[in-house]
């Protein structure tokens, strides 16, 4: 499971949530959780927003515990 996956748990969304908040579909959404596509620039501050989160927080590569926010 991705980051943006775990953020969107952590933060008691599901992906159709996602998807209508930010005027996507499910799919787009599924798609940024595999790995096979990547959010738009455009859509990063709201994506953070809804996962209550900072940006840079959404695309730390390093394998991120959520609940702590330490690297593990």
């Amino acid at each position: 499971m991705n980051l943006f996956a775990k953020r969107r748990i952590k933060a008691g969304l599901l992906q159709e949530d996602v998807a209508a908040a930010l005027l996507v579909d499910r799919s787009t959404v599924a798609k940024w959780e595999t790995g096979k596509a990547k959010p738009r620039a455009d859509k990063l501050p709201a994506i953070a927003e809804l996962y209550k989160c900072s940006i840079g927080q959404l695309l730390c590569d390093d394998e991120m515990d959520v609940e702590t926010e330490k690297v593990v």
